[in-house]
C-alpha cells in the first residue's frame, strides 16, 4: 500500500470496488468516441431486454441492424427538443419497424411485475477507466461511467498528496472544454448529449458540474459534510473520506434511481443587461444532502409506516424547493410489496406561489405525464377551497398543494372524514417560508395541538411531547415532513426527534432533526453569505459616521464634526433611516458587480414597507437621484388608515400594483433581475427562497430574533 496516496491507486481501488459490486470493467479500445457510445453494452441491453422488438429490425436490416439502431440512437441523443441523454435514458428512441426501445428500466417500486424486475436485472453499468474520448486528440479522462451503453458521468482525480481537488476543476476547465479543435462539439463533453455530470474528486473532497463550459465552468459541492461543517469526516479503518462516493452513490439502486427520479432539465426566463429576454437551460443533478435527506426520509418510511413526524433543517441555500419536489414525487410512488402504496396522497403546505409551478414541472419531467399536482389555491373552480380540497382528497390526487390558511381544512377532513379513514397522508410543511404576518410554525403548532404560542412556551419539553403525542389532531394515518432553516423550540418538539431513539426525550436527550444541513455548511460552501460579518446596527452605523460609505479613515475631531448631524436623528424616523439607505446604497453597494449589485430593505410589516417606499421616492425626488429606482412587495392590500399618509384619503388602499405602475403586470422576481430596479422593500415577501445572485446588501429595519449585539 506504498502507493495509496497516488492517482492510480485512487483509480485501481474505485475500479475494484465497483467490480465487486456487480459493476462492468470496460476498456477505451472498446468505445466509440464518435458517437459516444459504449456500443457493446447499447445492443446487448436491448437484445436481453426488448428481443422481440430486435428480432423485428434484424429480419428487415439484416446485418445493417447494429448500424441502423446506433445511428438512430445517435440522432434522437442530438435532438435540441426532446434529446438528450436524460430524455433518452427515460423515454428510449423510436426506430422504423422497432417501435420505441427503451434505453434503461427504473427500479420498479415493488416486486409484482416479474417482467420490469427482469429488465431492471439487465440494466448493465459499466466503468471504463483511461478512457480516450476525443477523435483529435489521445487526451484521456480518469474514469467514465455508462449506463447501457450511454455515458451518465465522468470522474477527474487527484490525490491530496499531489494534487488537490482544485487542480482536478481547473482541468476540467482547460483541458476538457466542448469544443473540437476541428469543429463541433465533443459528444461525451456536449451540454445535455454527453455526459450528465463530471465530478472532481480528491481523497477528500468532491465537487460536480453538469455544464463544461472553459473558464466560466462552475463546480458544486457534492461532500457530507463534517460535523456541520463543509468537507468530509475523515475516512475510518483505512477508508477513504470520499468512500461513500462508491459505496453508497454508486450502488446500482442508488445510481439508477438517481438518473430516473433526481436529475432534472431547468430552463429558466431571463433579461440580459438591456432588457432583452431569454432562455436559460440547465441541467440539477442532485447535491448531496439532498438525495441523502430524500433517501433517508423514504427508507424510513417503509420501515414506520405512517404516522411519524420527520424535521428538516436545511439551511438556507441548500435548494429546499427541488428537495421538497424530490420529496413529495419519492413519498407518492413508494410502496408496499404487494403494490398497496404507503400514501394515497402527498399534501404540501406553502405559502410559495413558484412552489406548485415547480413541483409540476419536476413531476412532469420525472413522470412525464400532467395531472398530478393539484394548487388548490390557484385552480379555477367555483367551489370553496375547502371543498376543493376535500374533493382532491377524496379523489386521491397524487399531489395537493395549498396555502397555511387552507390547509386546517385537510387537517379536519384526514380527522373526520369517514371515507377517508382508511387513506394514509403524508403532510410536507414548507415551514420557513410564510408570506403571512405570523409564523406559519406557530399556525400550525395551533391547528395540531389547539396549544398558542404564549401557552406552548409555558410548558416544559416534557409537557410539550405529552400534548402533541396525546393531541387528537396527531391522525395515525399522516406522516408529518417538516422542512425549516432555523426551528423554534415549538417547532423541534413538534416534529424532532430523540437523538437517543431508543430513550424518552429529555433535557439531557432532546428532539433532533431528522436530517440536517447546516448554515455553517451553506456559507463555507458558498451557497449563502454569513451575513453577521458585516452586520452593523443602525445606532452603530452613525456613530461610525457617514464617512463609512467611502471607507476612509478620519481623525477623530473631522468624524465629529461630520456626524453632528446623524447623531441628533431620531432612530425611528423613517425618512431618515431612508436617508442612511440611500445614501449608503449609492456609495457603498450601487458600483458593485460591474454597477449591477442590489439591495434589499426589510421592514417590520406591510405598512412599513408602504412608508419606506413613499419616504424613498420622496427622498430620491428631492435629492434628483435616478439611479436607486425602488420597488416594493407584500401581499393583499394595505389601508392608509394604517399607513397614514396625509397626501392621500383615510380609505385609500395601497396595493404592489399602485405602487409599482412600472411592472405592468410582470413578474415582480424577474422585473427586479432587470437594471430598471435596483432596490426591494419587503415586510415578509421574499425573505427566503428568492434567489436573486446581484443582492448585495440587506437593511433590516425590524427586530431580529436572536439578534446579534452589535
Amino acid at each position: 500500500m506504498s502507493h495509496i496516496h497516488h492517482e492510480c491507486e485512487l483509480e485501481r481501488h474505485i475500479v475494484e470496488q465497483l467490480e465487486a459490486a456487480g459493476w462492468l470493467v470496460g476498456k477505451s479500445a472498446d468505445y466509440d468516441a464518435g458517437r459516444a457510445l459504449f456500443t457493446q453494452d447499447v445492443m446487448d441491453w436491448l437484445e436481453d431486454s426488448q428481443s422481440p422488438a430486435m428480432t423485428k429490425l434484424r429480419n428487415m436490416n439484416g446485418a445493417g441492424t447494429e448500424a441502423v439502431v446506433l445511428d438512430r440512437l445517435v440522432k434522437q441523443l442530438d435532438n435540441k427538443v426532446d434529446g438528450g441523454t436524460i430524455n433518452v435514458l427515460r423515454y428510449g428512441f423510436a426506430v422504423a419497424g422497432g417501435g420505441t426501445l427503451a434505453m434503461s428500466q427504473a427500479l420498479p417500486e415493488d416486486s409484482r411485475n416479474e417482467t420490469v424486475i427482469a429488465r431492471y436485472a439487465a440494466n448493465r453499468l459499466r466503468v471504463v477507466p483511461q478512457l480516450r474520448y476525443s477523435l483529435d486528440k489521445a487526451d484521456e479522462i480518469d474514469l467514465v461511467f455508462f449506463i447501457n451503453g450511454l455515458p451518465v458521468a465522468t470522474v477527474e482525480l487527484k490525490t491530496d498528496f499531489t494534487q488537490s481537488v482544485e487542480a482536478a476543476m481547473q482541468q476540467y476547465r482547460a483541458d476538457r472544454k466542448p469544443e473540437r479543435k476541428s469543429g463541433g462539439l465533443e459528444p461525451l463533453l456536449a451540454f445535455k448529449r454527453g455526459a450528465v455530470v463530471h465530478f472532481a474528486m480528491s481523497d477528500s473532497d468532491i465537487r460536480m458540474t453538469t455544464k463544461l463550459a472553459g473558464d466560466s465552468t462552475f463546480f458544486l459541492p457534492f461532500n457530507r459534510g463534517n460535523d456541520g461543517a463543509a468537507g468530509n469526516p475523515p475516512g475510518d479503518n483505512g477508508h477513504y473520506p470520499v468512500s461513500y462516493f462508491w459505496e453508497r452513490v454508486l450502488q446500482k439502486d442508488n445510481w439508477l434511481h438517481i438518473f430516473h427520479r433526481f436529475v432534472l432539465q431547468e430552463r429558466k426566463e431571463a433579461q440580459d443587461v438591456n432588457g432583452k429576454t431569454y432562455f436559460k437551460e440547465g441541467l440539477i443533478f442532485p447535491r448531496f444532502h439532498q438525495w441523502e435527506g430524500v433517501t433517508k426520509m423514504v427508507d424510513a418510511v417503509r420501515v414506520e409506516g405512517a404516522g411519524q413526524p420527520y424535521l428538516i433543517q436545511h439551511s438556507a441555500g441548500s435548494g429546499k424547493t427541488n428537495t421538497i419536489a424530490w420529496t413529495a414525487h419519492s413519498l407518492i410512488r413508494v410502496r408496499r410489496p404487494d403494490g398497496e402504496p404507503y400514501f394515497h396522497s402527498v399534501i404540501v403546505v406553502t405559502d410559495r406561489q413558484v412552489l406548485d409551478q415547480q413541483l409540476q414541472d419536476a413531476i412532469q419531467q420525472i413522470e412525464h405525464q400532467a395531472g398530478v399536482v393539484c394548487a388548490i389555491d390557484r385552480q379555477q373552480s367555483s367551489l370553496p377551497k375547502s371543498q376543493q380540497l376535500a374533493k382532491a382528497m377524496l379523489e386521491g390526487v397524487p399531489i395537493i398543494v395549498c396555502t397555511l390558511q387552507t390547509f386546517p381544512y385537510a387537517q379536519k377532513a384526514i380527522l373526520g372524514e369517514q371515507s377517508l379513514r382508511d387513506r394514509r397522508f403524508a403532510i410536507i410543511i414548507d415551514e420557513a417560508h410564510s408570506s403571512t404576518g405570523g409564523s406559519t410554525a406557530d399556525d400550525l403548532r395551533y391547528v395540531l395541538t389547539g396549544q398558542s404560542e404564549a401557552e406552548w412556551e409555558k410548558l416544559s419539553k416534557e409537557e410539550r411531547l405529552s400534548v402533541w403525542q396525546s393531541s387528537r389532531s396527531r391522525p395515525g394515518n399522516a406522516s408529518y415532513f417538516a422542512f425549516t432553516a432555523t426551528p423554534k423550540h415549538s417547532t423541534l418538539s413538534l416534529f424532532g426527534r430523540p437523538r437517543n431513539a431508543s430513550a424518552p426525550v429529555s433535557m439531557n436527550n432532546p428532539p433532533a432533526p431528522f436530517h440536517l444541513y447546516t448554515m455553517q455548511q451553506a456559507i463555507e460552501e458558498g451557497f449563502i453569505l454569513d451575513v453577521l460579518k458585516n452586520y452593523a446596527s443602525y445606532e452603530v452605523a452613525f456613530k461610525i459616521g457617514s464617512d463609512m460609505v467611502d471607507d476612509k479613515r478620519v481623525d477623530e475631531k473631522s468624524a465629529g464634526r461630520k456626524l453632528a448631524r446623524w447623531l441628533s436623528l431620531n432612530p425611528v424616523n423613517v425618512g431618515q433611516k431612508v436617508e442612511l439607505v440611500v445614501e449608503h446604497f449609492r456609495k457603498n453597494v450601487a458600483h458593485l458587480l460591474g454597477g449591477q449589485a442590489k439591495a434589499m430593505v426589510v421592514t417590520s410589516s406591510r405598512a412599513a414597507a408602504v412608508k419606506y417606499h413613499l419616504a424613498m421616492e420622496d427622498y430620491c425626488k428631492r435629492k434628483g437621484y435616478d439611479d436607486v429606482r425602488a420597488m416594493v412587495a407584500f401581499s393583499g392590500d394595505v389601508p392608509n388608515s394604517d399607513v397614514e399618509e396625509p397626501s392621500l384619503p383615510a380609505d385609500h388602499q395601497f396595493s404592489e400594483a399602485n405602487l409599482n405602475p412600472g411592472l405592468n403586470g410582470r413578474d415582480m422576481r424577474k422585473v427586479f433581475d432587470t437594471p430598471d430596479y435596483r432596490v426591494m422593500i419587503v415586510a415578509n415577501k421574499y425573505q427566503t427562497g428568492f434567489d436573486q445572485p446581484k443582492l448585495v446588501a440587506m437593511y433590516l429595519g425590524k427586530r431580529c430574533t436572536n439578534q446579534p449585539s452589535a
